[in-house]
């Protein structure tokens, strides 16, 4: 999207908090992005005076700079805020990818409301969701759409990690997060376990997001001597190169979407996150293949339901009919994404500068 942005405007000046893919575009960070992951609802307040601070810094260099316009991407609990103390400034304001209003809290529309411009919305259900409240909104479509049709076949991936032809992968994915590798690896090393005595041609491929998350996983999987190749990063890969997937819920469900790969989704966290957070929901799927939907397409294995037993059971399920039940509904919900996310974007935000100026 930046580099589209820079394509049509020469002169384009970027100034705030971003990752290595901004700074090729010219972005030097005001902090290092990945002091903003937090996971869940405990660990943020663990390090709330942190973030109050880099807020802080990021309230003074944009309300100092004045830019055309100030564009937050995601992290809705740290930008919502910035992006109201802007607007009121007199700052035009988007923000891309929507909040999950449509899933908790809904209640977040009003202050979305007071801090938006515009809502720049990846799937299409969200937009209509905006309408209903009153806030501009337009979707722009998922960048996955062209990124994953950028990686090689399945064929060569195989090749690449060793994997025989007639072997039958499942691909493995705890999450990115230390506490969510924490709370699931163990549960899926366990299934992992009951898969390989039962079927003896299955191999696991597992990603791991970092170094540390490679040592979590090792922990957990050292003693059991399973038939197991864990990757560094490369998640995409992973999915693209098994049969199969079983994943915690996220944005990697998505990714196994548009792979058109089946899956199993199994998520656990912390018990006092999951107490908060199952009072706020109003939607009944965590996956977004069935959010999507509006149905169960995929299974979901939550908190207490993510047992060995139960995975065990789906996972068996999805690799014999997962292609024929899940995978045409995959086909249908990718089409209704669409791709062009860049342009779109682009679109988005020099139609709204343009509007502003008028």
């Amino acid at each position: 999207m930046a580099s589209e942005l820079r394509r049509r405007h020469a002169h384009l000046e970027l100034r705030g908090i971003g990752g290595s893919k901004l700074a090729e575009q010219g972005l030097a960070s005001l902090q290092p992005m990945d002091r903003l992951s937090v996971f869940g609802i405990v660990d943020p307040l663990k390090r709330l005076p942190e973030l109050l601070k880099i807020r802080r810094q990021a309230f003074q260099q944009q309300a100092k700079w004045r830019p055309d316009c100030f564009l937050g991407i995601d992290s809705p609990d740290f930008n919502l805020t910035l992006e109201s103390q802007l607007r009121a400034r007199g700052i035009t304001t988007a923000h891309l990818v929507s909040p999950s209003v449509w899933a908790w809290r809904p209640g977040r529309v009003g202050k979305i409301a007071a801090a938006v411009d515009l809502m720049l919305c990846l799937l299409p259900f969200e937009t209509r969701f905006y309408e209903g409240a009153g806030v501009p909104a337009v979707c722009v479509g998922h960048p996955l759409v062209e990124e994953l049709a950028e990686l090689p076949g399945q064929g060569v991936l195989r090749e690449k990690f060793g994997l025989r032809g007639d072997t039958k992968v499942l691909a493995v994915l705890p999450g990115s997060r230390a506490g969510e590798v924490a709370s699931l690896m163990a549960i899926y090393g366990q299934t992992m376990a009951r898969l390989a005595s039962q079927h003896r041609n299955l191999h696991f491929l597992i990603p791991a997001a970092n170094a540390d998350r490679r040592r979590q996983i090792e922990a957990v999987l050292a003693p059991l001597e399973l038939p197991a190749t864990i990757i560094s990063g490369q998640g995409r890969e992973a999915m693209l190169a098994s049969d199969a997937v079983l994943l915690a819920s996220g944005t990697a469900t998505l990714e196994a979407m548009l792979l058109r790969k089946p899956m199993v989704v199994a998520y656990r966290m912390p018990w006092l996150s999951w107490q908060i957070l199952s009072r706020m929901a109003i939607t009944r799927f965590v996956g977004l293949p069935n959010v999507l939907a509006g149905r169960e397409v995929v299974p979901e294995l939550l908190q207490d339901a993510a047992s060995p037993e139960q995975l065990v059971r789906q996972v068996e399920y999805v690799l014999e009919r997962g292609p024929e039940q899940q995978v045409p509904v995959f086909d249908e919900l990718a089409a209704q994404i669409g791709g062009g996310f860049a342009a779109r974007t682009a679109d988005a935000l020099d139609n709204l500068v343009s509007l502003k100026r008028a």
